[in-house]
């Protein structure tokens, strides 16, 4: 049977760098000009939907790296496995708009999906960190191990 990892340094570090990359490209990315489709970028409606994903976007991304930051905190000893199970909860992500999404241009719409697939993967980690990366066997294996036991009464 396979072990159950955990996140170590290296994972975390990894991830970090990849994190302050994707959040410079999206602090850059969300400027008013250029990033509208259709239309006099002097739109409300537009100027609207661009804000508002500029935030959702740029909120994902910070959540993300303070989840990454509270781990390089522990593995550097400041802070214990009870404090960063009590406090370093990664926030669950809210989605984008597809309206407001169809609004900003394809390469900022590349760029918002992006950051939902690193949180997603973020989320990920937090979720199989918070349970100890236990693996769950697979309904497969469950049923392998059922037949298993029956051949062996027989």
């Amino acid at each position: 049977m396979i072990q159950p990892t955990n996140i170590n340094p290296h994972i975390v570090e990894m991830l970090y760098s990849e994190a302050l990359l994707l959040a410079d490209d999206v602090r850059a990315a969300f400027q008013i000009d250029g990033k509208l489709v259709g239309g006099e970028t002097g739109d409300d409606l537009a100027r609207i939907a661009l804000s508002c994903e500029g935030l959702r976007t740029t909120t994902r991304m910070m959540h993300a790296l303070a989840w990454l930051l509270n781990r390089r905190a522990h593995f550097s000893g400041n802070l214990s496995e009870f404090q960063l199970r009590r406090h370093g909860s990664l926030p669950s992500d809210n989605p984008s708009d597809a309206d407001q999404l169809a609004m900003l241009d394809t390469e900022l719409q590349k760029l918002v999906s992006q950051t939902e697939k690193f949180h997603a993967r973020i989320a990920r980690l937090d979720r199989a960190w918070r349970e100890k990366f236990t693996m769950h066997p697979s309904a497969i294996h469950r049923l392998h191990d059922r037949l298993g036991r029956e051949i062996a009464q027989l």
